[in-house]
């Protein structure tokens, strides 16, 4: 007898399970967890991009403001120059807390009024940069503490992730351009910013501005390149994020529709209701119209109560049996008449009056079954 040596391979059979719960992430995200996402303050935003903006808004603010800057830091350094001998000279013996507090208040206004431009641009140029990525809604979930926050194991997961390898990839390639941009800037004006010791104070300090704002204009323009391909890529990774998979679908459909099961259960009982009340007006019917057993109409006709015959029942097959034993026990005529059954059951609903249309042949109908009682 040969025996034979098999190979066995251990296995995880989690291995072979499928992603997430319900299986992989193939379905669009919904509505309701896009609003449900909104609301805890995810949204599809690059900073990036927030930051491009402000970069360009400061430079432009520097360019446009350059002089009422010079003027006012001038105005407020001659102030300080000024003031020197009332805290430094003869009269220092003389300082109270009232001049220094009035002086430095003094300052802190003039310093005020130079970065009211930037204040002001900036923060309506990041409001608007944010609005136009995402939209305006208030929310205060992102600023409620959170205990994984503080877990050790989640926050070197959260530093060790795919998304942290690919912000650090990012600021390497943001760093590497913006050395270059701004050598190169710099390197155009290498001779006049040699010299910078030979010429006036006031022409020196223009020519550093201009190199200074023509460098940032430029480094800034480069940034928001980035920001629009990390808005995109922030756009196309969101939604991925948001894919929901088959099970998460089906437990949103019942978390907010309900249970299938339970409003199938629900329809039924309702519509049995609805048919035990439709049962109970076959008795005050005048005549019940058949097909003969396929479709079976009741009708009632009382002019004081509507202009024309009404459709107090009908049904087809079982339920129209059932209409039929209800007329006969409670001596309701039956009249067969196909084509009539057939017109009724398909455009008159259970309460409605018959339409114009058949008024003629209803009454046909309904002078028979007069005549037949009168006799």
């Amino acid at each position: 007898m040969t025996e034979r040596n098999s190979l066995l391979i251990s296995y995880q059979l989690q291995f072979f399970a499928q992603d997430g719960p319900g299986g992989e992430k193939t379905e669009e995200p919904t509505s309701k967890k896009l609003s449900d996402a909104r609301k805890d303050g995810k949204v599809a935003k690059s900073k990036e991009l927030t930051s491009a903006f402000e970069l360009i808004t400061l430079f432009l603010v520097m360019r446009i403001f350059m002089s009422y800057i010079y003027d006012g830091l001038l105005n407020s350094f001659q102030f300080v120059y000024n003031r020197i001998p009332d805290f430094a000279g003869n009269n220092a013996k003389e300082i109270t807390s009232f001049a220094v507090s009035s002086f430095l208040f003094t300052v802190i206004i003039d310093m005020f009024k130079i970065a009211a431009p930037f204040f002001i641009f900036g923060f309506v140029i990041c409001f608007l940069a944010n609005v136009l990525q995402f939209g305006f809604k208030v929310t205060s979930k992102p600023l409620e503490p959170k205990l994984d926050k503080f877990n050790p194991i989640n926050g070197f997961k959260r530093i060790i992730s795919k998304d942290s390898l690919f912000e650090l990839f990012k600021s390497l390639v943001k760093i590497g351009v913006i050395a270059y941009v701004a050598y190169t800037s710099v390197r155009k004006n290498a001779d006049e910013l040699f010299v910078l010791y030979d010429i006036p104070l006031l022409q020196a300090i223009i020519l550093c501005g201009e190199v200074i704002i023509d460098a940032g204009l430029k480094i800034a323009l480069v940034y928001l390149i980035v920001g629009i391909a990390d808005f995109a890529y922030q756009k196309h990774k969101f939604h991925e994020d948001m894919k929901m998979t088959k099970q998460e679908v089906k437990d949103e459909y019942k978390n907010t529709e309900g249970n299938p099961e339970i409003k199938g259960r629900q329809r039924q009982r309702m519509q049995e209701a609805s048919r035990r009340r439709m049962m109970q007006d076959v008795p005050k019917a005048d005549v019940v119209i058949t097909n003969p057993t396929h479709l079976a109409v009741a009708l009632k006709y009382d002019s004081e109560v509507s202009r024309a015959p009404i459709v107090v029942a009908k049904g087809e097959d079982f339920l129209a049996m059932k209409i039929r034993e209800t007329a006969r026990e409670h001596h309701v005529e039956i009249v067969e008449n196909k084509p009539l059954a057939r017109m009724l059951y398909a455009n008159v609903d259970i309460g409605q009056e018959i339409p114009p249309e058949l008024y003629q042949a209803v009454a046909e109908v309904l002078a028979m079954v007069y005549n037949m009682k009168n006799n």
